[in-house]
């Protein structure tokens, strides 16, 4: 067990290794000039120096676990990688698998199932109690559904979509109808804008809560008495251009919203979706996309050259994603000699972008982790007991941090050990 974990000790050590980076958290490397944050610390020759296989070593295992075996590495630089290390470091979560009927499973991606199968299992305590469990941002109601069947609770579904409460609604229906099972309901309602009305005895659950989302379950929750688990996302889909603290712990400590979007960053040799080779080809044909834009004479923020374009398109290269994002703008179409140049300058100059972002990228889990403490702290502040710790293995999804709280400690899952 690991009792002794603090939530108000983590969240503080976070802050704390973050306050000293925050020139180098706002400034985000958009393109092949070296960022002064990087000038001044000493780190450009080390990091331009990089191998090939170095780099590529960097950015499946992480900056900060590769180099130890790095020679000539700035001090301050391993400095910095030993406090994300340590900073980083969580329980993990011990839950066994509930394993759902085959015909349950029909049309859900075996990751997805991971996840339900996992968060499940680790609900078996906080479910025995509930008068009622609540899944807020039900998505397609697999969670909503499969909980109402395996723990024979009242279960409702909030999403903001119609045509998903109709959808998960219709299959909740069959499924109960088939097997004479408790049934689902769902309900719109988007809970980012509208009152998110819990009652004690609730159990409360937020699987892949967005951004906003998240932080409105967790004051939902500290102001009813409500219990919880929590897996957060998408730290960035806030309306406000930062995101102030919850918590009294945080000490104001706030976060842009551009600065948020960097906790979605993961390092990993096999990623969720496609290789890290195939991730960082369509990297490079995102900023293809940008050069282009750019040479257009369209103004771009970081990031914006994606703007209608579905980004899992830039998979295909600079030509698919320039045809689309060309006529998103009302600009004429590139010419097969304006693709082919602009692919050789992002070739040339991406490789210097991936050397410099490193450590910047190096600081994502540090990020993601003061937003999901800081959520913990508002909860303890409320008098409910908190658990945090990692549920899901990264190859299942990289988001893998999980909030339980309860205002019966004795309810919450159980922890194995502690990893970064």
């Amino acid at each position: 067990m690991h009792d002794s974990f603090s939530i108000s000790g983590a969240l503080s050590q976070v802050e704390q290794a973050l306050m000293p980076v925050l020139d180098i958290i706002g400034q985000r490397v958009h393109d092949a000039h070296v960022p002064g944050w990087c000038e001044q610390r000493g780190w450009t020759e080390f990091l331009l120096g990089l191998r090939e296989a170095e780099l590529e070593r960097c950015e499946a295992e992480g900056l900060a676990y590769a180099l130890p075996s790095l020679s000539g590495a700035p001090e301050t630089l391993s400095d910095l990688a030993r406090r994300v290390l340590s900073v980083s470091a969580l329980p993990v979560l011990e839950a066994s698998l509930v394993r759902p009927a085959r015909e349950d499973l029909r049309g859900v991606s075996l990751r997805k199932q991971r996840q339900l199968s996992t968060l499940l299992g680790a609900l078996a305590k906080l479910a025995a109690p509930a008068r009622r469990i609540v899944d807020v941002g039900a998505g397609s109601g697999h969670f909503a559904r499969l909980s109402a069947q395996h723990f024979s609770r009242a279960t409702l579904g909030l999403e903001r979509d119609p045509q998903r409460v109709a959808h998960a609604t219709r299959r909740a229906q069959k499924s109960a109808a088939d097997e004479q099972r408790v049934t689902a309901q769902f309900a719109v309602i988007d809970a980012s804008r509208e009152t998110l009305r819990l009652l004690p005895g609730d159990l409360a659950i937020g699987l892949h809560a967005c951004g906003e989302l998240g932080d409105t379950l967790v004051q939902a929750v500290a102001e009813c008495g409500a219990d919880l688990a929590l897996v957060s996302c998408c730290l960035q889909k806030i309306r406000s251009p930062e995101r102030m603290p919850l918590s009294r712990a945080a000490h104001g400590f706030a976060l842009r919203k551009d600065t948020l979007g960097l906790s979605n960053l993961t390092s990993q040799a096999v990623g969720v979706e496609a290789s890290i080779e195939h991730t960082i080809v369509a990297r490079q044909a995102r900023y293809a996309l940008r050069l282009l834009l750019l040479a257009r004479g369209l103004p771009l923020t970081p990031g914006a050259e994606m703007q209608g374009v579905n980004r899992r398109q830039a998979h295909a290269g600079l030509a698919a994603i320039a045809e689309r994002s060309l006529s998103v703008h009302g600009l004429a179409p590139a010419s097969s000699a304006e693709i082919a140049a602009f692919e050789r300058e992002a070739q040339q100059k991406f490789g210097i972008i991936r050397r410099l972002s490193l450590p910047r990228d190096m600081l994502a889990r540090a990020i993601e982790l003061s937003v999901i403490l800081d959520r913990a702290a508002r909860l303890e502040e409320a008098g409910l007991s908190v658990r945090v710790a990692t549920i899901f293995e990264r190859a299942v999804t990289p988001r893998n941090v999980s909030l339980f709280a309860s205002r019966d400690g004795s309810r919450l899952p159980a922890v194995q050990s502690t990893a970064s």
